[in-house]
């Protein structure tokens, strides 16, 4: 048997002295999985290839294998998977399986659910074992706040119908005899979690598929609909038809340690204040985690790297030997079996990328798992199976769903390095709602960025934009170059103000800067506040179908008279909403013309967040129905300011004194153009508080002299600038 060393107390020595190389470790390394793969399994494909199927699925990993089962057990039978290896050769033969239901958001814990399920029935169906383990999972706490987060983790939980308990540090010790408790306050335990062993499983997806009448084979078939779940190699494979991913490989790895006594039966260990988990499999234990300095795979995965893995790198995963050794001190005493080291594909928000491509139709996608492919691949295999069969999925996947990402972001690979190195560096921090990423940012500004910044703004990012959060006109905090935690060479930024004010919201309680919000709140209520709302999406729906397509696109109705505003929603197939805006008709009118758009069109504004992916929703319903019409996205190309309160029409009035601004002429859900600081603008009379106000849409060109006039004008009525904070608590409140 290998050993890397003769025992873990002596490299967490030479660890902490600084003195050791890689090399010194190589030579005794043994690199194997602890459990049985399908490296050398025998190929049961049929010998006949047909010309065409109804699916293909490319890529037989774990998500890939559940996609065709779950194709099949919706009836679709002449469905084909393609692997270029064998099933699981990618990533999935070296994951390390755990499945943990509790998750951070309910869609998560959903799918997670299915492929818990589907471990029941899986050998039911097939006669195979689907290779799961349930041992139970232990997440422990070492601060209050991770505690209150493992409270709402369990509240959470108890809605989805998963069971779990919230134990005292003694308790939790009874589970797990060897553990360290002397730093905990406490855990939580959710006893039907397990792990999965990927072999045994892939099989048995396998084998039911087939008996519902798919295939797997390794030729190319001609079909209507290609599922896409080559995992880390998809980048490689669809740049060649123009398809840009936002997704990153890194090398993520995990030791296997000796034999240690007793372990047998207990519970997986997740630790997520030492950033670490303890897989229990049989009597072993296998430590792994997320280090602040991950190999990051600038060039991708090599081509053929089938059961393949990477020397571990010791300079990146040392700091989860010190962090083993502290939380089971036995494990400084016992050798290390194996290690493993393989590449994973991470997203700059650390969720999947699934769902239709938005410019090849027929091409879906189901990669970029974060390393939680496995633990998803039940319940993304169903939903992914529904979006072609059913043209929807029944779970709301919009967190996953490919078009969720600003299209102008995809040719920004510094954007994606620095967002998908956080979200794996950050991978168990704590989920605070105000959390803000630090890398990628200044991506995507407006034209009044810096103007907003000068007068306090702190930002926060949404859909690549940065948006107003709230103001402190005492301290400005820009956000900073991305110093990669002081990793790779970077110095941490020192000061960074706008770290700073984000750890004050580091807290499930209200925050430092509560009052400051509220005060912002009352100032809608009694006076009048600006609300820069320049990230939303501003489309022009245009062409000889215009309407005939909003007629068909938008749930209500748009056979109205120019200079109306309806609020409205956008349905799917299934009768579900997808997205809630406003569409004005507009004629031959002057923005309309300056933007080169004729005759009768509907111009829509949107959440910047959903943007993206409403335009793609638009852009394929008019290709699905052939309308003559087309969208023309000035998204990047005008403002919008929102100017809300009681006081509003009085500087609107003062503003534009050639416009009637009363009830009887600007009627609510109406539109006009108005001059402001010299520029023809559209005021639009609506409102997201409940509150008197308008919005005023122009053109970049315009946006300082717009906004520098309403400001001065506004002095006198009290007008302030505003953040999201404010307006989302506003908005709540008058429902």
């Amino acid at each position: 048997m290998y050993r890397l060393i003769g025992n873990l107390s002596l490299l967490k020595q030479t660890l902490r002295s600084g003195k050791y190389t890689q090399a010194r470790f190589v030579a005794a390394e043994k690199k194997e999985v602890p459990y049985k793969t399908l490296k050398d399994a025998n190929s049961d494909n049929v010998a006949s290839v047909p010309s065409r199927a109804d699916a293909v699925v490319v890529g037989g990993g774990a998500v890939g294998c559940s996609t065709v089962y779950h194709l099949s057990k919706l009836g679709l039978s002449n469905s084909v998977l393609i692997e270029k290896d064998q099933l699981t050769a990618g990533t999935s033969w070296h994951t390390a399986g755990l499945l943990w239901r509790l998750r951070p958001n309910e869609t998560e814990m959903l799918l997670n659910n299915i492929t818990r399920r589907l471990m029941d029935t899986l050998e039911e169906e097939t006669g195979v074992h689907a290779g799961f383990h349930m041992n139970g999972g232990l997440f422990i706490a070492s601060s209050k706040e991770r505690l209150d987060e493992y409270k709402r983790l369990k509240t959470f939980g108890e809605c989805m119908g998963i069971e779990s308990h919230i134990l005292t540090p003694g308790e939790a010790q009874k589970l797990y005899p060897i553990m360290n408790k002397d730093d905990l306050v406490g855990a939580l335990y959710s006893p039907t979690d397990g792990h999965i062993d990927p072999a045994g499983y892939c099989t048995a997806l396998s084998r039911a598929a087939k008996l519902n009448g798919a295939q797997h084979f390794y030729p190319l078939v001609h079909t209507g609909s290609l599922y896409f779940s080559a995992g880390c190699w998809a980048p490689h494979i669809l740049e060649s038809v123009g398809v840009k991913l936002p997704q990153y490989t890194f090398k993520h790895s995990y030791i296997v340690t000796e034999t240690i006594e007793g372990v047998k039966g207990m519970p997986s260990i997740r630790d997520h204040d030492l950033s670490i988990y303890l897989k229990v499999q049989g009597d072993v234990i296998q430590v792994g985690g997320y280090e602040p300095r991950p190999v990051i795979m600038d060039e991708g995965v090599p081509k053929d790297f089938a059961f393949s893995l990477f020397e571990l790198d010791w300079d990146s995963f040392g700091v989860h030997i010190e962090s083993a050794c502290k939380r089971i001190p036995e494990i400084a005493e016992t050798g290390i079996r194996s290690t493993v080291s393989g590449p994973e594909s991470f997203t700059p928000d650390g969720s999947p990328l699934m769902g239709p491509n938005p410019h090849i139709s027929g091409l879906f996608h189901a990669h970029g798992y974060n390393s939680g492919g496995l633990m998803l691949s039940g319940g993304s295999g169903k939903m992914l199976a529904q979006w072609v069969i059913n043209g929807e999925p029944e779970l709301d996947m919009f967190d996953y769903d490919i078009r969720r990402f600003n299209e102008k972001l995809l040719d920004n690979k510094t954007w994606l390095r620095e967002q998908c190195h956080e979200h794996y560096a950050k991978h168990y921090s704590i989920h605070y709602h105000f959390d803000e990423p630090l890398g990628g940012r200044l991506a995507i500004k407006d034209a009044l960025y810096q103007t907003l910044l000068d007068d306090g703004c702190f930002y926060q990012f949404k859909g690549g934009w940065e948006r107003p959060g709230w103001y402190d006109k005492d301290n400005i905090a820009p956000p900073l170059p991305y110093d990669y935690y002081g990793e790779y060479g970077y110095a941490k930024n020192n000061p960074d103000p706008y770290t700073d004010r984000l750890v004050m919201d580091y807290t499930f309680d209200h925050p430092k800067q509560h009052a400051m919000i509220g005060e912002e709140c009352l100032n809608a209520r009694n006076s009048v506040n600006m609300f820069n709302m320049s990230y939303f999406g501003k489309f022009y729906l245009c062409g000889p179908d215009a309407t005939k397509a909003a007629e068909w696109i938008f749930s209500n109705s748009m056979d109205k008279h120019p200079g109306t505003t309806t609020y409205t929603c956008m349905l799917n197939k299934l009768g579900g909403i997808e997205s809630d805006l406003t569409v004005s008709v507009v004629e031959d009118d002057g923005p309309q013309a300056a933007f080169g758009v004729e005759g009768r069109s509907y111009y829509a504004a949107v959440g910047g967040g959903f943007s993206p992916y409403v335009k793609s929703r638009i852009t394929d319903i008019i290709a699905q129905e052939k309308f003559d019409c087309q969208v023309k996205d000035l998204s990047h190309d005008m403002i919008l300011l929102s100017i809300q309160g009681p006081k509003s029409r009085d500087i609107l009035s003062k503003l534009c004194p050639q416009t009637d601004f009363s009830n009887e002429s600007f009627p609510f859900s109406s539109h006009q153009l108005v001059t402001i600081g010299g520029h023809v603008v559209r005021a639009m009379r609506v409102s997201f508080i409940g509150e008197l106000g308008w919005e005023l849409h122009a053109s970049n060109s315009a946006a300082l002299d717009v906004y520098n006039t309403v400001m001065e004008v506004g002095k006198e009525f009290g007008l302030r600038n505003s953040g999201y904070r404010a307006l989302d608590s506003l908005s709540m409140e008058k429902g």
